[in-house]
């Protein structure tokens, strides 16, 4: 009975076991199945839906394929049309090693090609005797001895060693170069240089026709040598503008190091010429142009699959003869201000000219003037005005009024004795003089920085009596600067250069530096922010984005001709103040404008402008030694014309035009005289 029993439980077992058999077996089936419907559908996309594509892509990878070193950027112009960056095709004669080559060969080709160009070349005493060397290896090793070859089998001498012995015993062998050697020494040093697989320019100032033309002529006799056409950025109107127009990398620096992450990850090779600064950066994408794409054949030739094209040209909002013309003022101004007493540490000035109403930039200009050799210098110094923030003074009195007004500090026609105030334990806080009754506009007018002082305090919460202490809520300090921020004020801009400076923010919350913030004295800004502050107030209230660029166009061989896009004017913000406020604001510039206004004589009185003057405490390092030492006094303009409809404006910005050296008070005007002219001649170019 157990007999069976265990039979029949063995049975039962083999008969789970071919089941579990069975189905493992269905399920591989249907695995298998589901491949093969797989296989067969990916062969019917492949060979049926997609067969032109995967055809394609087989020829593609199939042709030995390569590109132009470069093509030429795109040409930039000016908002009137005319051509401020151009190319020019600069022919190239170069050298890349093939694989195989031997040094013979290469000093061969080396005095070939030295019949075939000219070429200044100049070699050091020990570069010509290494090439001896190459070119008389027989001659070289006699200058051995037979001890120090065998000193050099028992490694007691290196291979250096020898190279060294050889170096130092040439000497009237090198009296029997002829100019032809000297020549070919040259052309092969210049085949060595870098590593083996870089392209080697040979000579590429100068090259005539004929040169390009016997080179190109005998490729195939000259392993490894070529020509090719390559380009320079040019610059018809000089210097102006030049260096925020930015620079561009050559063929033999390729992309800097500073830069090979950002380009390489764009798609860049190591080789390629890109903008590597101001414009020529900032629009690299637009002014890159397309290389050309060839097919090597089978011998040797190349075959054109894809056209390059030169990049696309852009148009700038800048005016290239105001440009011109305003350095040109900048620079005559910078230069005579130094021959005023009490300008020891006065060296730059800046201007900016634009359209309150888009933001577009019409001419700016920074100049720094330099002493050198006993000789004063003018350099060009206009990425200052993004880059150097200055204390501005009383120019930003109408953002400070805009705080009293909207925090119900500033009422309308009310009026204060514009006296020195007091405060315990500091020192006397006054205006440029005793102005006595003042009311929010004469107090902009005048240039009051007690109304600002009372202003201020009112706004912090406190209350104050002649030599008390004054309590200030910290948070005023936020209060104005939310509000300053509106007008452009200690926030970037957004003017589109890769670079901008913020300014300078203290974390001071003491009572007195809140009366110092008020008028101007405490935080810094740029000057292309002080342009939209002025801006801002100008145009009604709206922050534009200050730009350069106007326009980009496809490139065609007949100019600015086929518009790709326009740039639109971008408000950043509209500011929240009402407009009975701002155009109290607006009528205290005009009023600073007109007869005894802080800004008479800035801008000839027919062209009925409005605007704000600004002096400030400013304070240097005067010997580098990282201590600031030394405190002057800095000068600030802005104002837009005409007043009731604006559609220019001009901030002049003059840091550290005054540092009192004797008991001579003396200023000189700098900043005044600069605003005037540089106006005078806007309105002689625009009316």
């Amino acid at each position: 009975m157990k007999k069976y029993k265990k039979i029949y439980n063995l049975s039962i077992k083999n008969k789970d076991i071919k089941e579990t058999i069975e189905k493992r077996y269905n399920i591989l089936i249907i695995v298998i199945c589901v491949i093969m419907i797989s296989l067969s559908v990916n062969l019917f996309i492949i060979q049926v839906v997609k067969n032109d594509f995967y055809l394609q892509k087989v020829e593609s990878l199939s042709k030995n394929i390569v590109t132009s070193t470069s093509t030429p950027r795109g040409r930039i112009y000016d908002r009137n049309g005319k051509i401020i960056v151009n190319n020019e095709a600069v022919k190239v004669i170069y050298y890349k090693k093939q694989n195989g080559i031997t040094t013979k060969e290469e000093i061969e080709l080396a005095y070939k090609v030295a019949d075939m160009i000219d070429l200044d070349y100049k070699l050091n005493e020990k570069e010509l005797k290494k090439f001896w060397i190459l070119n008389n290896k027989d001659e070289a090793n006699k200058l051995i001895t037979d001890e120090e070859w065998q000193l050099l089998e028992e490694r007691k001498l290196t291979d250096d060693d020898i190279e060294n012995l050889k170096l130092e015993r040439i000497d009237e062998q090198l009296d029997d170069l002829e100019e032809k050697d000297k020549k070919s020494a040259y052309i092969y040093y210049l085949m060595n240089q870098g590593y083996s697989y870089d392209e080697k320019v040979i000579k590429k100032e100068d090259v005539t026709d004929k040169e390009y033309a016997i080179i190109a002529e005998n490729v195939n006799n000259l392993k490894g040598f070529d020509v090719r056409l390559d380009w320079n950025r040019v610059y018809p109107y000089g210097d102006a503008f030049k260096t925020i127009l930015g620079s561009v990398s050559t063929n033999e620096t390729g992309i800097p190091y500073e830069l090979k992450d950002y380009y390489l990850n764009l798609g860049y090779s190591l080789n390629d010429r890109v903008g590597i600064s101001y414009l020529e950066y900032q629009y690299e994408s637009i002014l890159k142009g397309e290389k050309t794409v060839y097919q090597i054949l089978d011998d040797g030739t190349r075959k054109i699959i894809d056209e390059g094209s030169r990049g696309n040209d852009i148009v700038l909002t800048i005016d290239i003869e105001l440009q011109k013309e305003i350095e040109k003022i900048l620079e005559e101004e910078v230069l005579k201000g130094k021959e005023y007493p009490n300008t020891k540490y006065y060296n730059r000035s800046f201007v900016i000219i634009s359209d309150p109403n888009t933001g577009e930039i019409l001419a700016m200009a920074g100049k720094q003037v330099v002493e050198e050799d006993g000789e004063y210098k003018v350099y060009d110094y206009t990425p200052g005005i993004v880059t150097t923030p200055v204390t501005a003074g009383s120019i930003v009195k109408g953002a400070s009024h805009a705080v009293g007004y909207k925090t119900g500090s500033i009422v309308l026609d009310a009026r204060i004795q514009d006296k020195c105030i007091k405060i315990a334990d500091t020192p006397l806080k006054c205006s440029w003089t005793n102005l006595g009754s003042v009311d929010d506009i004469t107090a902009l007018k005048y240039s009051s920085n007690v109304f600002q002082f009372l202003t201020a305090i009112k706004v912090g919460g406190g209350n104050y009596q002649y030599n008390e202490k004054i309590n200030i809520n910290p948070n005023a300090f936020d209060i104005y600067r939310n509000t300053f921020k509106e007008f452009g004020l200690g926030v970037k801009t957004g003017i589109d250069l890769p670079v901008e400076s913020l300014g300078y923010t203290s974390d001071s919350t003491l009572p007195g530096h809140l009366l110092d913030f008020a008028i101007g004295q405490f935080d810094t800004y740029t000057p292309i922010q002080l342009s939209q502050y002025i801006n801002t107030i100008a145009n009604g209230g709206y922050r534009m984005k200050p730009t350069l660029l106007k326009a980009v166009y496809s490139p065609t061989k007949d100019g600015l001709t086929d518009l790709l896009y326009e740039v639109k004017p971008t408000v950043l913000n509209k500011i929240t103040l009402e407009d009975k406020y701002l155009n109290r604001i607006k009528q205290g510039f005009r009023e600073v404008m007109l007869t005894s206004g802080t800004g008479v004589g800035y801008i000839d009185y027919k062209y009925k402008a409005a605007g704000k003057t600004g002096t400030s405490e400013s304070f240097i390092d005067s010997d580098g030694d990282g201590v600031v030492d030394k405190e002057t006094i800095s000068n600030t303009f802005g104002a837009y014309a005409p007043y009731d409809d604006p559609k220019v404006s001009f901030v002049v910005v003059s840091p550290d035009v005054f540092y009192q050296e004797s008991n001579s008070t003396a200023r000189a005007s700098i900043n005044k005289q600069i605003s005037y002219r540089i106006s005078q001649k806007y309105f002689e170019i625009y009316e």
